[in-house]
């Protein structure tokens, strides 16, 4: 009896070149995913299906479409929830940098400093090696080009930073003074994705749960903020919120979640955040992910 054939895997999807021909469709990165996703809808579109047609694909390789995540899950429970991971190919809103930016336009420039360019930014660099704690988070970022029907932007760089476990935005907040922790500059690569390491921020009031972010078009121009080409938010899930501020460490934020809302939220209000939702992904126990596609004029 002969052998079984080897499985062949196609070169091409959909007329397109696979960015890695020697994997299978379903392992092709998230730019590849997000830009069929957009594909499928404009298809749609053309065929009169318009919005409804946006919940029958899910990101190729991702399975069904994200779910809520079930309530009271444990810390190891693997978790999900619905976000705007792969959002339509329209520009992410502009928001406010806040009054902890460390880009030199309020006080304090990180960009300058040293050691910022990195992908792990837990710790602080230079003269300190405080490590922020908390639950891990990944943050993953697709930077598309909205001129070019959301293609990846290779090379564009985005500087990100967030608050701490305790709400304390380093370089500004008493006790964080001499911390850098909770920020970070990276380049991205020819799909367009940008990945930090960091840890779950906490809610402090008056907001929701957010991380901010810049994007540069380049590493080089990523020294002044006079450069940027977008300033924006990414909102945390509040399913996944309260999971993760039931944990150790993060329990003055569980009455302050409970005193704000994503619709009356001073930023992410006015669209309930529908374009800055992140999609997340993971367990607590052993780190979340949070995505999120950033369409940006470059």
């Amino acid at each position: 009896m002969p052998a079984p054939s080897r499985l062949l895997i196609p070169s091409t999807f959909e007329g397109r070149r696979l960015p890695h021909p020697d994997e299978p469709v379903f392992d092709q990165g998230l730019a590849f995913d997000v830009e069929t996703l957009l594909s499928r809808r404009q298809l749609l579109r053309a065929m009169g299906y318009g919005a409804v047609g946006a919940g029958l694909f899910s990101l190729v390789g991702c399975g069904p479409a994200i779910s809520s995540a079930t309530p009271g899950v444990t810390s190891g429970t693997t978790v999900a929830t619905s976000g705007a991971g792969a959002a339509e190919c329209t520009t992410i809103p502009e928001e406010t940098a806040g009054p902890y930016p460390g880009d030199g336009t309020n006080g304090p420039d990180v960009l300058n400093q040293s050691g910022v360019v990195r992908a792990d930014i837990r710790s602080s660099f230079g003269s300190s090696t405080t490590v922020a704690s908390g639950v891990p988070l990944t943050i993953r970022l697709a930077i598309l080009d909205l001129a070019k029907s959301c293609t990846p932007i290779n090379g564009a760089a985005v500087y990100l930073w967030h608050c701490d476990q305790a709400g304390r935005y380093s370089l500004y907040s008493q006790g964080a003074q001499n911390e850098n922790y909770l920020r970070g500059v990276q380049a991205a690569g020819a799909d367009g994705i940008v990945t930090f390491t960091s840890i779950f921020p906490a809610c402090y009031s008056g907001r929701w749960p957010h991380i901010h972010l810049e994007v540069y078009p380049s590493l080089g121009e990523a020294t002044d903020a006079g450069n940027k080409i977008a300033t924006s938010q990414i909102a945390l899930p509040e399913d996944i919120c309260n999971q993760v501020y039931a944990t150790s460490g993060y329990e003055q934020s569980v009455q302050t979640l409970a005193g704000v809302s994503l619709a009356s939220d001073n930023v992410f209000g006015d669209d309930g955040g529908v374009h800055e939702l992140g999609a997340m992904s993971g367990a607590i126990a052993s780190g979340l992910t949070v995505d999120l596609s950033v369409p940006v004029r470059a």
